[in-house]
């Protein structure tokens, strides 16, 4: 028998467009799946929407869980749902305005099943809309470079990120930094642990943009450049340290390839011009385009 997967939807005043995303998970192709939800104090209607849901579908199915209401912010969240269900074969993230296309999760699985028990994240491109779903202009291509690559980029899009149990196990056992998206940490722990990361480059959700949820990391690459330099170096390098500095203070099964990687990105960030000169020789310490590249390396030595 399949396994099931388990879905991971916190909610947050979503009556907007929640019916939709509730909609295409049910259109499934891959049927054998269950959501676990909470809400993070939400003042609209969308605590009443999931529980009429799951009066129609089942609440075997889904399962509110038993902390939902409190306002944790959207990746505490995320991550309090992933504690609760890091022992189940998969888990999958799902926002709760997008729509999934129907072989998401078939996609997903296979891909999954296929890495065997080594810690596994699966991730894809996704169609860029606007509220109304209209537009499918396609995401950034990326190409996992691993350690130490993820400090510097996300490429794991959380409305499209899968885990193994091995690699769920891993993100749920640790703290997760200040002010990150859970998504970004489980790309960065399951990479410098030295699981699969698996970048699908066919799209498997239509991702909506709309003034709620536009952040900027699914634009294109000149105007996420462009953001970024208006926002300038404090909130990135600030990230990076965040990151850098939790991982360190883990007891996670880094890879001794990725801990001397770690130790050479740490050393450069409280260190000379020299020391980060010489991070930034290391092959695998880029972002994917020519242009975001030149940009961190900028940033890197000045910030």
């Amino acid at each position: 028998m399949t396994q099931p997967v388990t879905i991971l939807l916190s909610t947050f005043n979503g009556e907007k467009y929640l019916a939709e995303q509730l909609a295409s998970i049910v259109a499934q192709r891959f049927a054998n799946w269950q959501i676990l939800w909470r809400d993070d104090g939400s003042s609209d209607n969308t605590v009443v929407l999931m529980r009429s849901f799951a009066d129609q579908i089942g609440h075997d199915r889904v399962v509110e869980h038993s902390d939902s209401g409190h306002h944790y912010g959207a990746a505490p969240s995320f991550l309090c749902l992933l504690r609760a269900a890091a022992h189940n074969p998969i888990i999958a993230f799902a926002d709760q305005d997008d729509v999934w296309l129907p072989d998401k999760l078939t996609k997903a699985v296979r891909q999954i099943k296929a890495a065997g028990e080594v810690p596994a994240l699966y991730c894809a491109r996704q169609f860029l809309v606007d509220q109304h779903l209209r537009g499918h202009r396609l995401s950034a291509l990326h190409v996992d470079k691993g350690f130490p690559a993820c400090l510097v980029q996300n490429i794991a899009n959380g409305n499209t990120l899968v885990m193994n149990k091995a690699a769920a196990s891993m993100v749920a056992a640790v703290p997760a930094p200040q002010a990150t998206v859970h998504d970004w940490w489980s790309y960065i722990v399951v990479s410098a642990c030295g699981g699969r990361v698996i970048f699908d480059p066919e799209p498997q959700v239509l991702y909506r943009l709309h003034k709620e949820n536009l952040i900027g990391r699914a634009q294109p690459v000149r105007e996420r450049a462009w953001a970024a330099i208006k926002r300038g170096p404090y909130v990135f390098m600030t990230t990076m340290r965040r990151h850098a500095q939790a991982l360190d203070a883990t007891c996670l099964p880094l890879t001794p390839a990725a801990r001397a990687d770690l130790n050479l990105v740490e050393q450069a960030l409280r260190g000379s011009v020299t020391h980060r000169v010489g991070a930034l020789r290391c092959p695998r310490f880029k972002r994917n385009s020519r242009l975001e590249n030149i940009l961190f390396r900028f940033w890197f030595m000045t910030g």
